[in-house]
């Protein structure tokens, strides 16, 4: 990640398009202006928001990126993954249409190849959006390069022909974002493994493919490849897959992974990897206390990342990182007062909407010495997120174990979509709404969904509990029928079932007394 630009690869018009709007290869740097109110070192989502805002603002911004603007989100992650997401989706639909009444004709194959090609089409599509061109017409200067701080704040940039711009700012941002680094596996140098940096140019499906690692990342492409046709393997240290979600929810994922064809190598221990003699991968572990041992095709490291810190020169103005990233505090302010910082280089949630909102953060506390509502703390956020397999699994707010920790008692109220009408006439019945409230009240204190489209049910209850809104209240709102959300609602009336119940019993003893009950 030293280059100034990641390969775009294979470079066909789609990429070509692409590197167009976010690595111009004719883009000229401007002269720079005088004392910017605000550089941002990164054209990540976190920096591009923070540009955007604050130029639209009035303030002078600059916008330093050494390789792609978008980052990671745009051409190596959240755009490419859910373009790849969407075929193998499709590719299952067809699979299993028999049970829906379709009849398909003989010989109906998978084109990986065109599946991959419509993927990076999207992908420019959307590119615009995060292009410079773009950005030059919102008034934002912007400086293709590495950006490296130096003392009287300063930021020097400087490009592969060694070109040099000197910016002086008022304020900075780093929002340089995190990159894959895969973990110390003896062997793992002497072969030629993926990341996601590189997976998405991947132009025919591996027969035997190997992953490393059942998170987000891990376990989305272990699903997406099965339902292409690729034999998975899919290594794991812990026992059961996504082990940081709802244990609950993760085994309903598994159990779907199960009947994709996932091979799933739980327990993974003592992993050793080496070549062999015809160019593929020998994956060894122990499982059990019992060696395993597979040949791929390819190999996906999906565990590890790495902030963006290198080449910036953070030491010079007084900035502390480590190997987790920039320290912060809750007003995204670095050690050194003049500079802050948003997205992975230093939030413990990393994804699109978090650096998104950390930048709006970022503008206020940077460009306003105080407010309307005084300086935003990034503890305020309420951050839901979600993993995109089939279910997917969407989340906000405490777990139970954060409950117990924090000695917070609370109730479980749960709504399986088997008895959801709609998720039953889609043949999609195998998840779960489930919502914690504080003990005796509907005060909604974080809930998870196992659903097809739970990302998209999660933001009702997100803002639920953003806005104050309790289970009392979800129930007693009319939602269409017959839809999935209707799941939620019915949490709702679980809960106004346990109070109904109660005062119910008051009554009844109430008209026992006055003998004019049953």
């Amino acid at each position: 990640m030293n280059s100034e630009m990641i390969q775009l690869t294979p470079f066909d018009q789609h990429n070509q398009e692409l590197a167009a709007n976010v690595h111009p290869p004719d883009w000229s740097n401007p002269p720079p202006k005088e004392n910017y109110h605000l550089v941002v070192v990164g054209a990540g989502t976190a920096g591009l928001v923070t540009a955007a805002g604050a130029a639209g603002l009035g303030a002078r911004v600059a916008l330093i990126e050494r390789e792609l603007m978008g980052g990671d989100c745009l051409n190596v992650g959240c755009v490419p993954s859910k373009g790849v997401i969407r075929a193998a989706r499709v590719a299952a639909t067809v699979r299993d249409s028999a049970a829906y009444g379709v009849k398909l004709p003989e010989g109906v194959s998978f084109d990986f190849g065109k599946a991959m090609e419509r993927m990076r089409r999207l992908r420019a599509q959307i590119s615009p959006a995060d292009s410079a061109s773009r950005f030059a017409d919102l008034g934002v200067d912007v400086f293709f390069g590495q950006g490296s701080f130096a003392e009287n704040q300063t930021v020097t940039v400087t490009r592969q022909d060694g070109t040099v711009s000197t910016l002086k700012y008022k304020k900075a941002v780093i929002a340089s974002g995190a990159r894959a680094s895969a973990p110390p596996i003896p062997g793992l140098d002497s072969v030629s493994y993926l990341t996601n940096e590189n997976l998405f140019s991947l132009t025919e499906l591996p027969e035997k493919f190997g992953i490393i690692g059942s998170g987000p990342v891990g376990s989305e492409m272990a699903q997406a490849f099965a339902r292409f046709g690729s034999e998975v393997f899919l290594f794991e240290e812990a026992d059961h897959i996504l082990s940081r979600e709802d244990a609950d929810a993760a085994a309903v994922v598994q159990a779907q992974f199960t009947k994709d064809g996932v091979n799933m190598i739980f327990n993974s221990q003592n992993m050793k990897i080496s070549p062999t003699d015809d160019r593929k991968i020998r994956v060894a572990v122990t499982q059990n206390g019992t060696p395993y041992e597979q040949v791929v095709d390819q190999l996906l490291v999906a565990v590890g990342r790495a902030p963006n810190t290198d080449g910036l020169n953070l030491e010079a103005v007084n900035v502390k990182y480590d190997q987790s990233g920039v320290e912060v505090n809750d007003h995204l302010q670095t050690t050194n007062p003049k500079i802050y910082a948003a997205g992975d280089i230093c939030s413990k949630f990393k994804f699109t909407h978090t650096a998104d909102f950390q930048a709006r953060i970022v503008i206020q506390n940077a460009l306003f010495a105080v407010g309307p509502f005084g300086k935003k703390k990034a503890s305020d956020l309420l951050v839901p997120w979600a993993t995109y397999t089939s279910p997917e699994i969407a989340h906000v707010g405490m777990y139970e174990h954060d409950a117990k920790s924090a000695g917070v008692e609370f109730d479980t109220y749960t709504q399986a979509f088997e008895h959801v009408d709609r998720a039953i006439l889609e043949g999609q019945d195998d998840g779960f709404v489930k919502v914690l409230t504080k003990k005796g009240t509907d005060r909604i204190l974080g809930a998870t969904i196992v659903a097809e489209n739970a990302g998209d049910l999660i933001s009702e209850l997100s803002v639920a509990i953003k806005n104050g809104v309790g289970l009392s209240g979800i129930g007693s709102t009319i939602h269409p029928y017959p839809t999935q959300a209707e799941a939620i609602r019915k949490l709702g009336d679980l809960y106004n079932r346990t109070k109904l119940t109660s005062f119910s019993k008051t009554m009844l003893n109430i008209l026992r007394r006055l003998n004019v009950g049953p």
